[in-house]
């Protein structure tokens, strides 16, 4: 079972990079942050034709986060479980298999001590809080942190040290987040510095390797026992218009039924008629074309939406 954790930094502009790597790489589960779409024009259709079911949440233009699974998300949530209203877009979680998934997009903190640096160290407390209420015994929280929780997390410790995404107060927060019985699953394989999930646009910082590790996938204790294998997929910070983040992905098996997942159930299906597949998804493809009319390009998928009964929309 492969999880996949993937800010992709506008669904909009990474579709065509999104569907053949979904093809290419076919992950069981992913969790998608930054996808800047409004639930009306989240592509779910084409993604059901690809064999992914969608729970998503999202926002014009900001955050957004979603999951994609192989079998329905069950139970969604695209919320905390405090109540407060926030119309910042930051959290889904679902139930998929015997296991609860979260995506989360943490906020920024803009500067160390600025009012959005303490709604950061809050959204923080309310994230941990709710998650320590979930009674599934089985939790994966995937996601952009925005926090570098160590020094070996960055590429350059005295330049970031104290700095926003490197602050002691941040660090705090995850390390605090973990202790309710999490394991960042990417140090139980790796012990070694200079991986790294995200790097700037600016100064070739790719190229460099001057990048920071903020996104992670963190699991419970008995899931982090199953856990065989973890990284981060280098390769799709290449190439044409790149998200500024790599996917970060994790492996689990069932020691006890060794070729299959904890997550029971999941399958790859497809739940629309094989003439739909094939006439939706090259439209969406075609469609993507034409970057700045997502509305437009996702008029027929929408309609095809509304025929379809059973199309999950989270």
């Amino acid at each position: 079972m492969r999880i996949v954790s993937w800010n992709i930094n506008s669904l909009r502009k990474r579709q065509d990079r999104l569907f053949p790597w979904l093809e290419a790489a076919k992950p069981d589960i992913v969790c998608l942050q930054e996808t800047k779409c409004p639930d009306a024009q989240f592509p779910a259709l084409a993604l059901q034709a690809a064999g992914y079911r969608s729970a998503y949440h999202g926002e014009k233009s900001y955050n957004g986060v979603a999951i994609l699974s192989k079998t329905e998300p069950r139970d969604v949530r695209s919320s905390l479980c405090d109540e407060v209203v926030d119309p910042q877009a930051r959290v889904i979680a679902a139930t998929i298999g015997d296991a609860r998934v979260f995506s989360i997009y943490a906020p920024n903190g803009q500067a160390v001590g600025s009012p959005a640096y303490q709604y950061k160290l809050h959204w923080y407390r309310r994230l941990r809080d709710c998650i320590a209420k979930e009674k599934s015994g089985d939790v994966v929280v995937c996601g952009d942190f925005n926090v570098a929780p160590e020094d070996i997390d960055v590429y350059d410790a005295d330049l970031w040290r104290g700095a926003i995404m490197a602050s002691d107060g941040e660090r705090a927060a995850f390390r605090e987040l973990c202790e309710i019985g999490f394991h960042d699953t990417l140090r139980i394989h790796h012990k070694e510095g200079e991986l790294f999930s995200w790097w700037d646009y600016q100064m070739r910082a790719f190229e460099k390797n001057r990048g920071l590790r903020i996104d992670a996938i963190l699991a419970t204790d008995e899931l982090a026992k199953k856990c065989t294998a973890a990284g981060i997929d280098r390769e799709m910070r290449k190439g044409k218009e790149p998200s500024d983040h790599a996917p970060v992905w994790a492996e689990f098996v069932n020691r006890q039924r060794k070729q299959s997942s904890h997550f029971s159930g999941l399958t790859s299906h497809v739940l629309v008629p094989r003439s739909t597949i094939a006439n939706a998804l090259p439209r969406f493809q075609s469609a993507a074309e034409t970057p700045h009319d997502l509305g437009r390009r996702m008029s027929f998928l929408q309609k095809m939406d509304r025929a379809l009964a059973g199309n999950h929309r989270g």
